[in-house]
Protein backbone atom coordinates (compact mmCIF):
# COMPACT_ATOMS: atom_id res chain seq x y z
CA UNK A 1 0.00 0.00 0.00
CA UNK A 2 1.31 3.62 -1.01
CA UNK A 3 1.96 6.11 1.29
CA UNK A 4 0.97 9.60 0.70
CA UNK A 5 1.71 12.89 2.15
CA UNK A 6 -0.82 14.58 3.87
CA UNK A 7 -1.36 18.02 5.66
CA UNK A 8 -0.46 17.63 8.55
CA UNK A 9 2.78 16.20 7.37
CA UNK A 10 2.74 19.24 5.21
CA UNK A 11 3.21 21.00 8.38
CA UNK A 12 5.64 18.89 9.97
CA UNK A 13 7.87 19.05 6.95
CA UNK A 14 7.70 22.68 7.27
CA UNK A 15 8.89 23.16 10.65
CA UNK A 16 11.67 20.36 9.66
CA UNK A 17 13.11 21.95 6.84
CA UNK A 18 11.81 25.78 7.17
CA UNK A 19 9.94 27.72 4.34
CA UNK A 20 9.37 27.90 1.76
CA UNK A 21 9.45 24.54 0.81
CA UNK A 22 8.38 22.34 -2.27
CA UNK A 23 7.57 18.87 -1.40
CA UNK A 24 7.02 16.19 -4.32
CA UNK A 25 5.22 12.69 -3.54
CA UNK A 26 6.06 10.19 -5.47
CA UNK A 27 3.30 7.97 -5.22
CA UNK A 28 1.06 10.95 -6.85
CA UNK A 29 3.74 10.87 -9.81
CA UNK A 30 3.98 6.74 -10.14
CA UNK A 31 0.04 6.94 -10.02
CA UNK A 32 0.09 9.59 -12.83
CA UNK A 33 2.36 7.29 -14.87
CA UNK A 34 0.88 4.09 -14.10
CA UNK A 35 -2.35 5.74 -15.47
CA UNK A 36 -1.17 6.97 -18.71
CA UNK A 37 0.18 3.69 -19.46
CA UNK A 38 -3.32 2.23 -18.80
CA UNK A 39 -4.95 3.92 -20.90
CA UNK A 40 -3.13 2.84 -23.58
CA UNK A 41 -2.12 -0.38 -22.83
CA UNK A 42 -3.68 -2.24 -25.46
CA UNK A 43 -1.01 -0.26 -28.14
CA UNK A 44 1.56 -2.85 -28.30
CA UNK A 45 4.84 -0.39 -28.23
CA UNK A 46 4.12 2.26 -25.99
CA UNK A 47 7.12 4.80 -24.74
CA UNK A 48 6.79 8.06 -22.10
CA UNK A 49 9.67 10.19 -22.20
CA UNK A 50 9.20 12.55 -18.77
CA UNK A 51 9.56 16.52 -20.08
CA UNK A 52 12.35 17.22 -17.82
CA UNK A 53 11.67 20.99 -17.87
CA UNK A 54 8.47 20.67 -15.83
CA UNK A 55 10.49 19.44 -12.74
CA UNK A 56 14.56 18.56 -13.45
CA UNK A 57 15.70 17.66 -9.91
CA UNK A 58 17.95 14.94 -10.23
CA UNK A 59 16.14 12.60 -7.72
CA UNK A 60 12.73 13.00 -9.88
CA UNK A 61 14.84 11.71 -13.15
CA UNK A 62 16.20 9.44 -11.52
CA UNK A 63 12.68 7.90 -9.66
CA UNK A 64 11.15 8.21 -14.04
CA UNK A 65 14.11 5.86 -14.95
CA UNK A 66 13.49 3.47 -12.32
CA UNK A 67 9.68 3.30 -13.75
CA UNK A 68 11.22 2.67 -17.23
CA UNK A 69 10.14 6.23 -18.28
CA UNK A 70 12.74 7.67 -20.87
CA UNK A 71 13.37 11.34 -21.33
CA UNK A 72 12.77 14.25 -23.21
CA UNK A 73 14.90 17.51 -23.37
CA UNK A 74 14.87 20.55 -24.54
CA UNK A 75 18.65 21.95 -24.14
CA UNK A 76 22.23 20.21 -24.30
CA UNK A 77 22.36 21.24 -20.57
CA UNK A 78 19.32 19.09 -20.01
CA UNK A 79 20.63 15.82 -22.04
CA UNK A 80 23.55 15.67 -19.77
CA UNK A 81 22.02 16.52 -16.65
CA UNK A 82 19.89 13.17 -17.74
CA UNK A 83 22.69 11.31 -18.27
CA UNK A 84 24.13 11.49 -15.15
CA UNK A 85 21.27 9.34 -13.93
CA UNK A 86 22.56 6.15 -15.76
CA UNK A 87 19.52 5.97 -18.26
CA UNK A 88 20.37 4.56 -21.77
CA UNK A 89 21.27 7.70 -23.88
CA UNK A 90 18.90 6.10 -26.28
CA UNK A 91 15.87 6.38 -24.15
CA UNK A 92 16.74 10.17 -24.28
CA UNK A 93 14.93 12.72 -27.28
CA UNK A 94 16.53 16.07 -27.18
CA UNK A 95 13.77 18.10 -28.90
CA UNK A 96 15.54 21.94 -28.81
CA UNK A 97 14.15 25.20 -30.65
CA UNK A 98 16.30 27.47 -32.56
CA UNK A 99 19.48 26.36 -31.32
CA UNK A 100 22.54 26.36 -33.12
CA UNK A 101 24.19 23.55 -35.28
CA UNK A 102 26.59 23.06 -33.23
CA UNK A 103 24.62 22.50 -30.64
CA UNK A 104 22.61 19.50 -31.99
CA UNK A 105 25.97 18.59 -33.13
CA UNK A 106 27.51 18.01 -29.59
CA UNK A 107 24.32 16.36 -28.13
CA UNK A 108 24.28 14.04 -31.51
CA UNK A 109 27.72 12.77 -29.99
CA UNK A 110 26.00 11.80 -26.96
CA UNK A 111 23.91 9.19 -28.44
CA UNK A 112 20.21 10.69 -28.21
CA UNK A 113 17.67 10.96 -30.45
CA UNK A 114 17.47 13.98 -32.05
CA UNK A 115 14.85 16.31 -32.89
CA UNK A 116 15.12 18.92 -35.91
CA UNK A 117 12.37 21.93 -35.82
CA UNK A 118 13.02 23.90 -38.99
CA UNK A 119 14.29 23.07 -42.45
CA UNK A 120 17.47 25.46 -41.93
CA UNK A 121 19.06 23.22 -39.35
CA UNK A 122 17.55 19.95 -41.05
CA UNK A 123 19.40 20.18 -44.10
CA UNK A 124 22.64 21.36 -42.70
CA UNK A 125 22.11 18.06 -40.44
CA UNK A 126 21.74 16.02 -43.07
CA UNK A 127 24.32 17.06 -45.01
CA UNK A 128 26.99 16.56 -42.39
CA UNK A 129 25.71 13.61 -40.42
CA UNK A 130 23.23 11.61 -43.12
CA UNK A 131 24.18 8.67 -41.22
CA UNK A 132 22.49 10.09 -37.44
CA UNK A 133 18.48 9.20 -37.49
CA UNK A 134 16.42 12.21 -36.86
CA UNK A 135 13.32 13.00 -36.03
CA UNK A 136 10.85 16.03 -37.77
CA UNK A 137 8.71 18.24 -35.54
CA UNK A 138 5.76 19.19 -37.16
CA UNK A 139 3.89 22.32 -36.66
CA UNK A 140 0.03 21.02 -37.61
CA UNK A 141 -1.43 24.56 -37.20
CA UNK A 142 -3.92 23.96 -34.77
CA UNK A 143 -4.63 26.01 -31.64
CA UNK A 144 -4.54 23.78 -28.82
CA UNK A 145 -3.74 24.66 -24.99
CA UNK A 146 -4.98 26.51 -21.87
CA UNK A 147 -4.14 30.48 -23.07
CA UNK A 148 -2.00 31.64 -25.96
CA UNK A 149 1.46 31.70 -24.30
CA UNK A 150 1.37 27.66 -23.59
CA UNK A 151 -0.12 27.03 -27.28
CA UNK A 152 2.79 25.98 -29.42
CA UNK A 153 0.91 24.23 -32.76
CA UNK A 154 -0.93 27.26 -34.20
CA UNK A 155 0.04 29.01 -37.31
CA UNK A 156 1.83 31.52 -36.11
CA UNK A 157 4.08 29.44 -33.63
CA UNK A 158 7.65 29.14 -33.67
CA UNK A 159 7.80 25.93 -33.34
CA UNK A 160 8.01 22.98 -35.53
CA UNK A 161 8.06 23.09 -39.49
CA UNK A 162 4.70 24.06 -41.06
CA UNK A 163 2.35 20.82 -42.27
CA UNK A 164 2.82 22.79 -45.82
CA UNK A 165 6.46 22.55 -45.84
CA UNK A 166 6.55 18.78 -45.87
CA UNK A 167 7.46 18.10 -49.69
CA UNK A 168 10.41 20.76 -48.61
CA UNK A 169 11.26 17.80 -45.62
CA UNK A 170 10.99 15.01 -48.44
CA UNK A 171 13.40 17.14 -50.70
CA UNK A 172 16.15 17.83 -48.40
CA UNK A 173 15.72 14.08 -47.56
CA UNK A 174 16.28 12.74 -50.92
CA UNK A 175 19.01 15.48 -51.29
CA UNK A 176 21.19 14.08 -48.34
CA UNK A 177 20.49 11.22 -47.59
CA UNK A 178 19.43 10.90 -44.73
CA UNK A 179 16.72 8.65 -42.40
CA UNK A 180 13.74 10.58 -40.98
CA UNK A 181 12.81 7.94 -37.85
CA UNK A 182 10.50 9.89 -36.22
CA UNK A 183 7.75 12.26 -36.79
CA UNK A 184 7.16 14.57 -33.90
CA UNK A 185 4.20 17.39 -33.07
CA UNK A 186 3.24 19.22 -29.28
CA UNK A 187 0.56 21.67 -29.73
CA UNK A 188 0.24 23.31 -26.51
CA UNK A 189 -0.39 22.43 -22.43
CA UNK A 190 -3.80 22.47 -20.64
CA UNK A 191 -5.70 20.94 -23.32
CA UNK A 192 -8.90 19.98 -22.92
CA UNK A 193 -10.86 19.12 -25.73
CA UNK A 194 -9.43 16.10 -27.15
CA UNK A 195 -11.31 16.00 -30.29
CA UNK A 196 -8.90 18.82 -31.09
CA UNK A 197 -6.04 16.66 -30.21
CA UNK A 198 -7.18 13.95 -32.15
CA UNK A 199 -7.44 16.34 -35.17
CA UNK A 200 -3.80 17.12 -34.98
CA UNK A 201 -3.02 13.39 -34.84
CA UNK A 202 -4.74 12.55 -37.86
CA UNK A 203 -2.41 15.45 -39.41
CA UNK A 204 0.57 13.80 -38.09
CA UNK A 205 -0.50 10.49 -39.60
CA UNK A 206 -0.39 12.05 -42.95
CA UNK A 207 2.83 13.28 -42.90
CA UNK A 208 3.80 9.88 -41.14
CA UNK A 209 2.59 7.46 -44.52
CA UNK A 210 4.72 10.10 -46.58
CA UNK A 211 8.36 8.84 -44.70
CA UNK A 212 9.01 4.99 -45.23
CA UNK A 213 11.22 4.24 -42.45
CA UNK A 214 9.81 5.78 -39.54
CA UNK A 215 10.26 4.18 -35.86
CA UNK A 216 7.73 6.10 -33.89
CA UNK A 217 5.14 8.71 -33.82
CA UNK A 218 5.45 11.33 -30.82
CA UNK A 219 2.33 13.14 -30.20
CA UNK A 220 3.69 15.41 -27.40
CA UNK A 221 1.45 15.87 -24.39
CA UNK A 222 -0.28 19.25 -22.68
CA UNK A 223 -2.61 16.99 -21.08
CA UNK A 224 -4.19 18.97 -18.38
CA UNK A 225 -4.80 18.10 -14.84
CA UNK A 226 -7.53 19.67 -12.72
CA UNK A 227 -6.20 22.39 -10.51
CA UNK A 228 -9.09 22.93 -8.28
CA UNK A 229 -12.50 20.99 -6.84
CA UNK A 230 -14.79 19.98 -9.58
CA UNK A 231 -12.04 21.54 -12.77
CA UNK A 232 -12.54 19.97 -15.74
CA UNK A 233 -9.58 18.36 -17.06
CA UNK A 234 -8.32 16.05 -20.35
CA UNK A 235 -9.83 12.95 -20.61
CA UNK A 236 -7.14 10.29 -20.55
CA UNK A 237 -9.02 7.02 -20.64
CA UNK A 238 -11.10 8.09 -23.26
CA UNK A 239 -7.88 9.59 -25.09
CA UNK A 240 -6.48 6.49 -25.00
CA UNK A 241 -9.29 4.74 -26.37
CA UNK A 242 -9.99 6.44 -29.34
CA UNK A 243 -6.10 7.12 -30.21
CA UNK A 244 -5.20 3.47 -29.59
CA UNK A 245 -7.35 1.86 -32.04
CA UNK A 246 -6.35 4.59 -34.54
CA UNK A 247 -3.10 4.28 -34.09
CA UNK A 248 -3.08 0.28 -34.11
CA UNK A 249 -4.83 0.79 -37.31
CA UNK A 250 -2.22 2.90 -38.55
CA UNK A 251 0.39 0.62 -37.38
CA UNK A 252 -1.69 -1.70 -40.12
CA UNK A 253 -1.37 0.61 -42.73
CA UNK A 254 1.86 1.52 -42.92
CA UNK A 255 2.81 -1.92 -42.56
CA UNK A 256 4.97 -2.71 -39.55
CA UNK A 257 3.94 -2.00 -35.74
CA UNK A 258 5.62 1.61 -34.42
CA UNK A 259 6.28 3.29 -31.67
CA UNK A 260 3.93 5.38 -29.74
CA UNK A 261 5.01 7.99 -27.75
CA UNK A 262 4.16 10.84 -25.70
CA UNK A 263 6.63 13.18 -23.47
CA UNK A 264 4.41 14.22 -20.27
CA UNK A 265 5.23 16.80 -17.80
CA UNK A 266 2.61 18.44 -15.83
CA UNK A 267 0.36 15.76 -16.26
CA UNK A 268 3.21 13.41 -14.00
CA UNK A 269 4.26 15.90 -11.71
CA UNK A 270 1.86 18.93 -11.34
CA UNK A 271 -0.31 17.32 -8.63
CA UNK A 272 2.29 15.35 -6.66
CA UNK A 273 3.68 18.82 -5.49
CA UNK A 274 3.09 21.28 -2.49
CA UNK A 275 4.46 24.50 -2.11
CA UNK A 276 4.66 26.15 1.02
CA UNK A 277 5.04 29.33 2.46
CA UNK A 278 4.80 30.98 5.70
CA UNK A 279 2.98 34.36 6.38
CA UNK A 280 4.87 36.88 7.40
CA UNK A 281 2.38 39.78 7.57
CA UNK A 282 -1.40 40.19 7.83
CA UNK A 283 -2.31 43.29 6.26
CA UNK A 284 -5.42 44.98 6.58
CA UNK A 285 -6.18 47.98 4.13
CA UNK A 286 -9.27 50.07 3.34
CA UNK A 287 -10.36 47.19 0.59
CA UNK A 288 -8.32 43.96 1.35
CA UNK A 289 -6.60 41.83 3.45
CA UNK A 290 -3.26 40.79 2.54
CA UNK A 291 -1.75 37.43 3.12
CA UNK A 292 2.13 38.89 2.83
CA UNK A 293 4.01 35.06 2.63
CA UNK A 294 7.90 34.32 2.28
CA UNK A 295 7.91 34.12 -1.12
CA UNK A 296 6.87 35.53 -4.29
CA UNK A 297 6.88 35.42 -8.61
CA UNK A 298 11.11 34.37 -7.54
CA UNK A 299 9.66 31.30 -6.54
CA UNK A 300 6.47 30.48 -8.12
CA UNK A 301 5.90 32.62 -11.49
CA UNK A 302 2.97 31.05 -12.82
CA UNK A 303 0.01 32.66 -11.30
CA UNK A 304 2.04 35.90 -12.62
CA UNK A 305 3.19 34.83 -16.20
CA UNK A 306 0.28 32.49 -17.13
CA UNK A 307 -2.17 33.77 -14.58
CA UNK A 308 -2.45 29.98 -13.54
CA UNK A 309 -4.67 28.85 -10.58
CA UNK A 310 -2.85 27.21 -7.62
CA UNK A 311 -5.66 25.90 -5.03
CA UNK A 312 -3.67 27.37 -1.55
CA UNK A 313 -5.10 26.09 2.28
CA UNK A 314 -3.85 27.13 5.29
CA UNK A 315 -3.06 23.76 6.73
CA UNK A 316 -1.77 25.80 10.18
CA UNK A 317 -5.77 26.08 10.40
CA UNK A 318 -7.43 23.79 8.27
CA UNK A 319 -10.79 24.19 10.29
CA UNK A 320 -10.78 27.74 10.73
CA UNK A 321 -13.65 30.21 9.52
CA UNK A 322 -13.36 30.95 6.10
CA UNK A 323 -12.18 34.19 5.17
CA UNK A 324 -11.56 36.54 2.05
CA UNK A 325 -7.85 37.10 1.60
CA UNK A 326 -5.61 38.49 -1.25
CA UNK A 327 -2.48 36.35 -1.17
CA UNK A 328 0.78 38.05 -1.88
CA UNK A 329 4.78 38.00 -2.02
CA UNK A 330 7.74 39.85 -0.76
CA UNK A 331 9.08 41.21 -3.90
CA UNK A 332 9.87 44.67 -4.89
CA UNK A 333 6.85 44.54 -8.09
CA UNK A 334 3.65 43.10 -7.64
CA UNK A 335 3.40 39.43 -7.54
CA UNK A 336 -0.51 38.78 -6.67
CA UNK A 337 -0.63 34.98 -5.91
CA UNK A 338 -4.38 35.02 -5.28
CA UNK A 339 -6.69 37.90 -5.32
CA UNK A 340 -9.67 37.72 -2.89
CA UNK A 341 -9.39 33.71 -2.50
CA UNK A 342 -11.49 32.36 0.27
CA UNK A 343 -9.09 30.72 2.53
CA UNK A 344 -9.45 29.31 6.08
CA UNK A 345 -8.42 32.66 8.80
CA UNK A 346 -5.19 33.02 8.60
CA UNK A 347 -2.58 34.73 10.88
CA UNK A 348 0.74 35.87 10.91
CA UNK A 349 3.28 32.84 11.16
CA UNK A 350 0.94 30.41 9.76
CA UNK A 351 1.96 27.76 6.92
CA UNK A 352 0.06 27.87 3.19
CA UNK A 353 0.02 25.16 0.93
CA UNK A 354 0.21 25.99 -2.87
CA UNK A 355 -1.49 22.82 -4.93
CA UNK A 356 0.02 21.62 -8.15
CA UNK A 357 2.89 22.99 -7.68
CA UNK A 358 5.18 20.34 -9.15
CA UNK A 359 5.53 21.39 -12.71
CA UNK A 360 7.11 24.56 -13.78
CA UNK A 361 7.56 25.91 -10.30
CA UNK A 362 10.70 25.21 -8.81
CA UNK A 363 12.34 24.74 -12.05
CA UNK A 364 11.42 28.48 -13.75
CA UNK A 365 12.61 30.08 -9.76
CA UNK A 366 15.01 32.85 -9.84
CA UNK A 367 17.55 34.99 -7.84
CA UNK A 368 15.39 37.84 -8.35
CA UNK A 369 16.10 40.42 -5.34
CA UNK A 370 19.04 38.64 -4.05
CA UNK A 371 16.10 35.78 -2.51
CA UNK A 372 17.63 32.43 -2.21
CA UNK A 373 15.86 29.51 -3.85
CA UNK A 374 14.08 27.18 -1.89
CA UNK A 375 14.55 23.95 -0.43
CA UNK A 376 13.19 20.57 -1.54
CA UNK A 377 11.95 17.37 -0.46
CA UNK A 378 10.71 14.11 -1.58
CA UNK A 379 7.92 12.26 0.22
CA UNK A 380 8.87 8.88 -0.67
CA UNK A 381 7.15 5.36 0.38
CA UNK A 382 6.19 7.30 3.93
CA UNK A 383 10.00 9.08 4.85
CA UNK A 384 10.79 12.11 3.64
CA UNK A 385 14.40 12.82 1.96
CA UNK A 386 15.83 16.29 1.80
CA UNK A 387 16.74 16.24 -2.54
CA UNK A 388 17.65 20.28 -2.62
CA UNK A 389 19.42 22.12 -0.02
CA UNK A 390 18.19 25.76 0.97
CA UNK A 391 20.58 28.41 -1.09
CA UNK A 392 23.19 30.75 0.87
CA UNK A 393 25.06 33.77 0.28
CA UNK A 394 27.70 31.86 -1.00
CA UNK A 395 25.75 30.01 -3.90
CA UNK A 396 24.72 32.66 -4.87
CA UNK A 397 28.08 34.54 -4.82
CA UNK A 398 30.09 31.05 -6.51
CA UNK A 399 31.39 31.95 -10.13
CA UNK A 400 31.28 35.68 -9.68
CA UNK A 401 34.63 37.34 -9.84
CA UNK A 402 35.20 39.60 -7.50
CA UNK A 403 37.38 42.92 -8.53
CA UNK A 404 39.52 44.70 -6.34
CA UNK A 405 39.22 48.22 -7.09
CA UNK A 406 41.11 49.67 -3.95
CA UNK A 407 44.34 48.22 -5.44
CA UNK A 408 43.75 50.10 -8.75
CA UNK A 409 43.22 53.48 -6.77
CA UNK A 410 46.39 52.33 -4.88
CA UNK A 411 48.07 52.21 -7.97
CA UNK A 412 46.75 55.87 -9.69
CA UNK A 413 47.66 57.32 -6.47
CA UNK A 414 51.59 56.05 -7.30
Amino acid sequence: MKITVEKVQLLELANKYGSPLYVYDTDKIESQYNRLTDAFSSVKSLKLNYAVKALSNINILKFFKNLGAGLDTVSIQEVQLSLTTGIDPKKIIYTPNGVSLTEIEEVAKLGVQINIDNLSILELFGQKHPEIPVCVRINPHIMAGGNSKISVGHIDSKFGISIHQVPHIKRVVENTGMNINGIHMHTGSDILDIDTFLRATEILFDVAKQFKNIDFIDFGSGFKVPYKEGDISTDIEQLGLQLSERFNEFCIEYGKEITLMFEPGKFLVSQAGSFLAKVNVVKQTTSTVFAHVDSGFNHLVRPMMYDSYHHITNISNPTGRDRYYSVVGYICETDTFASNRRIAEISEEDVLCFHNAGAYCFSMASNYNSRYLPAEVMFHDGKDYLIRKRQTLTDILNNQEIIDFSARKNQQKK
